[in-house]
């Protein structure tokens, strides 16, 4: 049993199911707002093969990541960091994972999700994890293309195409990952900075990585509530979102003057949480409400 509890911590267990809820969601909005129905196989398919990929990807990542995540105080005791997992063992359980992950998806979704899946994991673990993350201020960015990529899938798997609103959920994730992870990046500076990695807050400093922070919320607000005027959802989600998402641009704004950069920055990740599980459940019920 202790083996087994290892091996599931490789697949970073909060990253892998918050990724999936994201799928979920994209599949649950596409159902209701496009065939009007959920096919329920094409779900469970959907969502057994989105969410081994993303484990494989976690699991690498993982092990890649084993020199940077020994000099973090957060990471330090990861097995992959203890050795209580060899190395190669590692990467043959990714692959693993990978391989019946991306057989799920060829045999009962479409090509479009597979490749969606495939092009998710490559950016996550090697453009990403390998290059990126090590190498420029702009892994975030790279990162935040990878997150995107669960919610898209979901969607793609219903739609079976890149329409408008698959464009909408994909920008959505992907702009709220830049306040979530800078706002983590401001208040673990000094661990970041000890593991040499050249995040924003690092290279351009904090009031800059605040000013960024503001940007991508206001293009998060603003792309979540434009599902509604597109025909997507009703007032309800309208409403819940814009003050949801009003809440967080008041925080965005009050933090770039704020006293106490640690705290705020904890803050305003708190509430990333609030933000991306409230949305989740409005997008997989929004076209069902008012």
């Amino acid at each position: 049993m202790e083996t087994v509890k290892r091996y599931y911590s490789l697949t970073k267990p909060g990253v892998l199911y918050g990724n999936a809820l994201t799928a979920v969601a994209g599949f649950l909005l596409a159902s209701f707002s496009i065939t009007r129905h959920v096919d329920w196989w094409l779900f469970v398919s959907l969502t057994i093969g989105t969410t081994l990929i993303i484990a494989a990807a976690c699991v690498l990542n993982n092990y890649l990541d084993q020199d940077i995540d020994r000099l973090m105080e957060r990471t330090k005791t990861r097995v992959s960091v203890l050795g209580s997992i060899p190395g190669p063992h590692i990467v043959w359980f990714a692959v693993i994972l990978g391989t019946i992950g991306t057989l799920i998806l060829i045999l009962w979704t479409n090509w479009l999700v597979v490749g969606i899946g495939l092009a998710g994991f490559v950016t996550y673990v090697w453009l990403y994890g390998a290059l990126s993350k090590r190498r420029s201020i702009h892994g975030t960015l790279v990162g935040s293309i990878s997150g995107a990529m669960p919610i898209l899938a979901g969607y793609c798997a219903v739609s079976g195409r890149l329409d408008i609103g698959a464009l909408v959920v994909f920008v959505i994730l992907f702009a709220w990952q830049f306040p979530e992870f800078y706002s983590i990046a401001i208040y673990r500076y000094k661990e970041y900075k000890t593991a040499h990695i050249p995040l924003l807050p690092i290279v351009k400093g904090i009031p800059r990585t605040k000013r960024d922070i503001l940007l991508y919320t206001i293009v998060y607000v603003i792309a979540t509530l434009s599902l509604t005027p597109l025909g997507y959802t009703g007032i309800t989600y309208l409403v819940v979102m814009a003050l949801l998402g009003g809440y967080w641009l008041y925080l965005a704004i009050i933090g770039q003057r704020a006293r106490d950069d640690d705290a705020w920055a904890r803050r305003m990740f708190k509430f990333s949480m609030t933000t991306i599980l409230a949305l989740c459940i409005m997008l997989s019920v929004g076209p069902l409400l008012p």
